[in-house]
Parts: structure tokens; C-alpha cells; sequence
């Protein structure tokens, strides 16, 4: 299907565009890769309304989407820094090696972590391990988008504020972990019968 080409296509393009922006950063390129990043944004727009995608496309849209946000905010800060020159000794290490590469790892880990869920076989729910909702915000993100798509394609708009659902899941990792003295829950997001849920069960 076209659709499932470009996305394969913008995955394959953000892909290149995280390497060309180490490049830029590191030195190795005397110019951001605004060309690749026009093309992200373009086939971001293209499917920004998702009325032409299943459930599985949706979803791994999302993903995408979310990885690219991620990307977006490290590479704005650097640039900035860059343009606005090394005030600190530590502005010259994020230039270099990239802001708080600790969290940008463990967001990518969060994201990547499932398979999108056309790789899925029908009915298996999307689900992610969260010890603390405050310094996992990706996770929790990307729990969110998958309720909220999930919701979508089953006809219920009430997915909430991402606002309420952080409060929700900082309150419910909480006493999961506190009941069970656990060192994280895992949360799932399943389709079944028509009707979505989202079950949290400590993770040992």
C-alpha cells in the first residue's frame, strides 16, 4: 500500500537525518540537513489528519512522529547553542556529543521497544514499563498516543488531556509499586471486541 511505503520511506528519511545532524554537530558537515528535514516534514503533514490509515498505520505513524519531536527539540537546542557560541564548558560537550544523551537513549528505548502493531499479531496490546512517570515522560507520551489512537479507531473520542493522563499514571505507578514493592508497572493498551483498555500490573 502507498501508505505503508511512505511511512517505511519517512522512517527511512529520519533515519538519515539523526545521522546527517551527528555529522553537522560533530563537525563533518558545514551545513544543517535542511533538505531531508523538509522531506520529514512533508510526509508528517501529509498524514497528520490519519482519516486514510488503519489502526496499525496510525499507530506507527505516531511513533514516528513522537521520535521525530524528540530529535526536533535536542537538535533546536544545539543550534542554538552552536549559533550563539560556547559560553560554558558544557554548552561546547552538548554541541559535540549531543544534550542529555542518558534521557535520548532511554526515550529511544521507550519508543522502540514494540514493534509497531501491524507486526502484531491481531488482539496483542501495546505495553510499556514505567518506574516513575516524572523522569519517563517519553513513555508515558507514547502510552497516551497509543490509548488515544486505540480510542479513535473504536469510535471513542475521550481520550483526556496528556495533563490528566500523566497525573493518572504518576499516581497509579505509586501505589502499584507501593502495594507490590515493585521496581516498575507495566501498562497495556488492548483492543478487544470493539472495546479498548488499559490495564497496569507490577513489573518484577
Amino acid at each position: 500500500m502507498a501508505i505503508d511505503e511512505d511511512l517505511s520511506q519517512l522512517d527511512d528519511y529520519l533515519r538519515r537525518l539523526k545521522v546527517e545532524y551527528d555529522m553537522y554537530f560533530g563537525g563533518g558537515s558545514k551545513k544543517p540537513p535542511e533538505d531531508i528535514e523538509w522531506r520529514v516534514k512533508s510526509l508528517l503533514r501529509k498524514y497528520s489528519d490519519g482519516h486514510s490509515m488503519s489502526f496499525a498505520q496510525r499507530f506507527r505513524y505516531n511513533t514516528i512522529q513522537q521520535r521525530y519531536a524528540l530529535f526536533a527539540a535536542l537538535w533546536s537546542q544545539k543550534l542554538r547553542i552552536k549559533e550563539e557560541g560556547y559560553r560554558r564548558p558544557q554548552d561546547a560537550v552538548l554541541g559535540i556529543q549531543g544534550l542529555r544523551a542518558e534521557e535520548q537513549h532511554a526515550a529511544e528505548k521507550a519508543l522502540k521497544q514494540h514493534e509497531t502493531l501491524e507486526d502484531h499479531p491481531a488482539g496483542e496490546p501495546f505495553s510499556v514499563d514505567c518506574a516513575d512517570a516524572e523522569s519517563e515522560p517519553q513513555k508515558v507520551e507514547a502510552l497516551f498516543q497509543a490509548l488515544a489512537s486505540a480510542r479513535k479507531q473504536a469510535g471513542d473520542s475521550g481520550a483526556g488531556s496528556l495533563a490528566s493522563f500523566k497525573k493518572f499514571v504518576r499516581q497509579k505507578t505509586a501505589e502499584i509499586r507501593k502495594e507490590y514493592d515493585c521496581p516498575a508497572v507495566e501498562y497495556s493498551v488492548e483492543v478487544k471486541d470493539g472495546q479498548v483498555k488499559l490495564k497496569a500490573k507490577p513489573k518484577t
